[in-house]
């Protein structure tokens, strides 16, 4: 018995070596998962030692061909979780940006780690037969949108591939315990919600002529209003058009750009803290046809007659506007976080419409992006969950209570914890709007929360189901220990990134047992994935 017993499965951050042991680990919290019973004896280290210097051999060897700086020509065999192609230099790693499976490219390597390599493509030798032309202009310059040249059945694939990899090598689940892939049902203008930034750098096409002596052209003043670069976030795309958000929402972009710029204040930069505006947010209702526009802006005297005539200025082009509503930011980062906010005209809100529910949305509030993705979303939790109509359930990381709400009629009481004080608020707001009292909503950090389960359960009752929807980072370990003390009979899983699902996941057994995964895609034409797992609880025996 040799080497194949090693555990070899890849993550994005590569592999961590192991003292004296001739194979890798992978990187990230659940390395530890990887048990080593196989080389408690002598005989083991040293054989595994002998192929371990011959491995360092040629990795010293790879070494000398890849690194930094050097033109390569590589296949590339797959597209890894975040979206960047794989090829290999023998058994080598390259992760490269903008490549297709299939394709044969040349490219530079740009970034050499220990056990792998990012390397940028310069030239396409070969092209793949699942290739399609980009069909957005600013496709390739632009930051989103990376999967455009990727037939939409490719896209689909790939990313049920990913999250069954990310299953299986990071917490050693079954690839047949993954549901097929549920597209989106639009793949066009389906985000509801888009946020644009100011700046006084602009991605150009081709730089600019030098002078006659040689030097650069001196830098003139610029506005922008898009996007940003990719690569190069201090700079946007003034976009003409945009298949992410409806052409409404382009036309409500490019008239706020027109007036930004003749209003003779400069857009906000970093670099000398100086400038007035920052971000334009627009939110549109998919079902209502409702429109919130939200500049954010550096503080200035006039902001109140500028923000007044901009207001008046949109209402008259696009009577779809309910709300107009400023906010003005002290941060020196140019990050979108209001400090100060008014309603300029309308209610500072719009309603949207998920199955019979309808919701508040406010310029801060958290909601789905993709309307339509939603309810398919939801309809899964649902499907999922097998509810009776006798439950109590528990919504960790509620947010503005669409899940909770959405699910309200189907159990006997849902119980919502948000840390946001504004979510909290649109979510009673919200069950109030639909008339559902068998919802509460409760304002609290998750990590604080999970100190004391017992207590919380003694003072609104044990959780019959249990559904989280956290951040990227998925759960903090206190979170997912409060669960297994809760221990509920059935807890529901929603994600947006299938490598932390599978970390918390891990940490759920052996009191859990996974029975379903299921993929879908909200965000067609980019990398990202939506994950709905389910778990029962064990039977004691």
């Amino acid at each position: 018995m040799g080497m194949s017993a090693c555990y070899s499965g890849w993550t994005r951050m590569g592999r961590i070596r192991r003292k004296g042991v001739g194979c890798f680990l992978p990187m990230g919290m659940v390395g530890c998962l990887i048990e080593f019973g196989l080389w408690i004896t002598q005989g083991w280290k040293t054989q595994c030692n002998d192929v371990g210097a011959r491995m360092e051999t040629e990795e010293r060897n790879m070494s000398q061909q890849v690194r930094k700086g050097a033109e390569l020509e590589l296949v590339v065999k797959k597209l890894a979780f975040g979206g960047q192609g794989l090829g290999r230099v023998d058994d080598f790693v390259v992760f490269l940006d903008r490549a297709l499976p299939g394709q044969r490219v040349r490219a530079r390597v740009i970034r050499k780690r220990r056990q792998y390599a990012e390397a940028r493509c310069l030239a396409v030798l070969e092209q793949t037969e699942h290739y399609q032309p980009a069909f957005c202009e600013h496709f390739g310059a632009c930051g989103g949108c990376s999967w455009q040249e990727l037939p939409y059945h490719q896209q689909l694939h790939w990313k049920s591939v990913q999250v069954a990899e990310c299953l299986q090598h990071l917490a050693n689940f079954s690839g047949a315990l993954v549901a097929p892939i549920l597209p989106a049902p639009e793949t066009i203008y389906y985000r509801n919600k888009m946020e644009y930034s100011f700046s006084d750098q602009l991605w150009l096409p081709t730089p600019p002529a030098p002078t006659t002596s040689g030097r650069d052209a001196p830098r003139l003043p610029a506005f922008g209003l898009g996007l940003h670069a990719r690569g190069a976030y201090a700079k946007v795309i003034n976009l003409e058009s945009c298949f992410l958000q409806s052409p409404l929402s382009v036309g409500i972009l490019k008239e706020v750009r027109r007036f930004a710029e003749a209003s003779g204040l400069a857009p906000y930069t970093t670099r000398s803290h100086q400038g007035f505006w920052r971000f334009l947010v627009v939110r549109e209702g998919k079902h209502t046809g409702q429109n919130l526009v939200h500049v954010l802006t550096a503080k200035h005297r006039d902001q109140d007659r500028v923000m007044a005539d901009l207001g008046g200025h949109l209402l008259r082009s696009f009577p779809t506007i309910t709300s107009f509503v400023h906010s003005v930011s002290h941060k020196k980062a140019q990050v979108a976080i209001a400090d100060d906010t008014r309603t300029v005209m309308g209610p500072g809100s719009i309603e949207e419409q998920l199955g019979a529910l309808r919701f508040h949305i406010s310029a801060h509030s958290f909601f789905q992006t993709n309307t339509l993705g939603a309810e398919r979303l939801y309809d899964t939790i649902l499907n999922l969950a097998g509810l009776q109509g006798n439950e109590t359930v528990w919504d960790l990381y509620c947010g503005t209570g669409s899940i909770a709400l959405y699910l309200a009629h189907r159990v006997r009481r849902v119980l919502g914890f948000e840390v946001t004080p504004e979510a909290v608020v649109d979510a009673r707001r919200n069950a109030e709007l639909n008339r559902i009292d068998n919802c509460v909503f409760r304002l609290g950090d998750m990590n604080e929360l999970s100190r004391e389960p017992t207590a919380m359960m003694d003072e609104i009752g044990p959780p019959d189901v249990i559904i989280t929807d956290p951040p990227r980072a998925g759960m903090h370990p206190r979170v997912v220990k409060a669960i297994l003390e809760l221990a509920p009979a059935k807890i529901i899983a929603v994600s947006c990134n299938p490598s932390t699902l599978a970390r918390d996941l891990a940490m759920l057994l052996p009191v859990y047992q996974l029975t379903a995964v299921q993929p879908l895609d909200l965000f067609p034409h980019t990398p990202h994935i939506e994950c709905v797992a389910a778990l029962e609880k064990r039977c004691q025996s």
